[in-house]
């Protein structure tokens, strides 16, 4: 599955999922541009891919902000000469009754989330058409396969993120790209500890016990690793997933089934 040599884009690579994807994927042989909207943490990250042994390039930026994304494919080409693969991997997520959800949240979470992976899709697309082709991978969730409670708004941004590169994978596929998502479960990270703090506050439990409840649900007995979604992603990126567009693959440990 060697992507020896490839220039990569991984959006909120700064920590999380995100580091674990850049980090995996400089393992596998490619050049790693860094995003992350904190400049301190996307160079951390880019200091640890060069490390490797590889190209690195740290690209702070808003990925919910079209001109930085279209700026930070830009920069990843110039370094690399080419852009492959686009991860689209930057979200937020927000737990609260959709009853109590206000404008101003379902705004901040729908420009991250989903105008966010549209303009990564756009950026990339841009390049690729140009440059014979590539691959777009972006962040769903299991929330975009079922709707959970006090999580709807977040659940409807992965929704969304499904049919995007459903839709994507259709328009892209005469263009030589590929568009396919990984949707992650219950993840050791920080935004799953937010969740958990917030859950816990609504269903009044202790710290650590939402996250606990949840995790009863998963079928391989572990809360899943950034590395496990990292693995999933490096097929995504690599040759062996070419004749694969428009999934978006639950990578769980068995949360939900389809």
């Amino acid at each position: 599955m060697s992507i020896q040599e490839h220039g990569v884009l991984v959006t909120g690579a700064g920590r999380g999922i995100g580091r674990a994807i850049a980090l995996r994927l400089a393992r596998d042989g490619a050049h790693v541009a860094i995003n992350d909207i904190d400049p301190g943490p996307a160079e951390a990250v880019a200091d640890e891919v060069a490390a490797l042994g590889r190209r690195s390039l740290a690209v702070p930026g808003d990925a919910g902000d079209r001109d930085s994304v279209f700026g930070m494919v830009e920069q990843a080409a110039r370094a690399f000469g080419r852009v492959h693969v686009v991860v689209n991997n930057a979200g937020i997520a927000h737990v609260k009754p959709l009853t109590e959800m206000e404008p101003r949240e379902l705004e901040t979470l729908f420009r991250v989330n989903v105008f966010g992976v549209v303009y990564g899709i756009q950026a990339a697309a841009e390049h690729m058409r140009a440059h014979g082709g590539g691959k777009i991978i972006n962040a769903a969730s299991i929330a975009g396969h079922a709707g959970f409670d006090y999580l709807g708004a977040y659940s409807a941004t992965k929704f969304g993120v499904v049919g995007l590169t459903q839709a994507a994978a259709k328009e892209l596929a005469p263009h030589g790209i590929t568009v396919n998502s990984y949707c992650p479960g219950i993840v050791g990270t920080d935004m799953w500890e937010l969740i958990d703090d917030r859950l816990g506050g609504y269903l009044g439990l202790p710290k650590g016990e939402a996250m606990k409840r949840y995790a009863e649900g998963i079928t391989l007995g572990r809360v899943q690793t950034p590395e496990d979604v990292a693995s999933f992603v490096s097929y995504l990126a690599g040759p062996d997933s070419d004749y694969m567009t428009g999934q978006s693959v639950m990578i769980d440990g068995g949360v939900v089934m389809r």
